[in-house]
């Protein structure tokens, strides 16, 4: 906004008298002034010239004050204006601000009416300045956020190609092994990069870069791996999950515990192949619990170590990632392997579809 020496006044008034004594005033104090007396005349001047404020009466011959007034805040980047009314007018001065007036005045001639009328037009150019001010630096803020939001999803895009790239290099030196232990490590090492690499693909494909649907992401990651390790998912594995949001981080967390648990389930607990495995997380008030288990052969502390240990450990790992208790049930029935954690603010249900 310009400051008073250069603030461009429209005074709008049908009385010749107030009229140049108002501009008598406004031009002494510094502003420059324009005047006009009825509603038409304003509109043209506004049309032809900008303005930095506007004064309008009520009462204008051929087009209205509040008429005036109305036409005025259609413009596009409308000044502020301040509406004159009589003394008994309340009910004309409500209705100004509602349609758009900035401040309202009662008329009348004397020192302290151009005294009120300075004092209003200097509040309202600040306001004015300040609701520029906020505007510009609201847009400005915006493209900051789109920016911010374009760059995450170049970032998201590039570490899950990256991540599916190195997938695709483990599945090519898969092929080329021999040692079907071997293999083994590369098809879990490989799920382990696909768990993460899911996460960041949809947050790629989605405009919410602080939650994931773990009831969409955790059933594909599933179907995937069972791909990788030749079973049928709709035949061995059951999955069902809860409607469910969380951070990106805790469902990296919550994924990789879970290719983990259902490998160690489909690679051990049926000696003879066959058998099913199933997949639940549910959500409470309170609490949530993602739940493994099978109806194979268990295991017990006496049982020969199978594996090189290291999905054990990251299992463990990933619980206490999730801040949650881990509980092993096992017997000749089968294993239920539960990891309870807390439903607080990191982790959300929800409705969404």
């Amino acid at each position: 906004m310009p400051s008073r020496n250069s603030a461009r006044v429209l005074f709008v008034d049908n009385g010749d008298a107030l009229r140049l004594l108002t501009e008598r005033h406004l031009t002494r104090t510094g502003y420059e002034v324009e005047l006009a007396a009825d509603g038409d005349a304003a509109l043209a001047a506004l049309r032809a010239r900008p303005f930095d404020i506007v004064v309008i009466d009520h009462y204008l011959p051929t087009l209205g004050g509040l008429s005036t007034l109305q036409a005025i805040r259609a413009l596009p980047g409308a000044p502020p204006v301040i509406y004159l009314t009589g003394s008994d007018e309340s009910r004309i001065a409500v209705a100004a601000l509602k349609a758009g007036a900035s401040d309202y005045l009662v008329k009348h001639v004397g020192p302290d009416f151009f005294a009120l009328l300075l004092t209003s037009i200097e509040t309202c150019l600040e306001a004015e300045r300040l609701r520029r001010a906020k505007t510009a630096a609201d847009a400005a803020n915006a493209v900051l956020v789109a920016r911010q939001r374009l760059l995450l999803r170049e970032m998201n895009h590039r570490v899950a190609n990256s991540l599916t790239m190195a997938q695709s290099l483990l599945r090519l030196q898969e092929r080329e092994i021999q040692d079907p232990t071997i293999r083994t490590l590369l098809v879990q090492a490989q799920e382990r990069i696909a768990a993460i690499a899911q996460v960041h693909r949809w947050l790629y494909a989605h405009d919410d870069f602080e939650s994931v649907p773990v009831h969409e992401y955790l059933p594909r990651l599933m179907t995937g791996l069972a791909g990788a390790l030749d079973c049928d998912p709709g035949d061995r594995l059951k999955v069902h999950v809860d409607k469910l949001r969380l951070t990106p981080d805790l469902v990296i967390q919550l994924g990789m515990l879970t290719v983990e648990l259902v490998t160690n389930a489909l690679k051990y607990a049926y000696p003879g192949g066959g058998g099913e495995v199933r997949v639940a997380l549910r959500v409470g008030d309170d609490l949530a619990t993602l739940t493994v288990e099978d109806d194979g052969i268990g295991y017990s502390s006496n049982s020969p170590v199978r594996g090189t240990g290291l999905g054990t450990k990251l299992i463990r790992a990933f619980s206490t990632a999730l801040g949650g208790k881990l509980a092993i049930e096992t017997g000749a029935e089968g294993t239920r392997v539960k990891v309870t954690f807390s439903n607080d603010s990191r982790l959300r249900a929800s409705d969404a579809a």
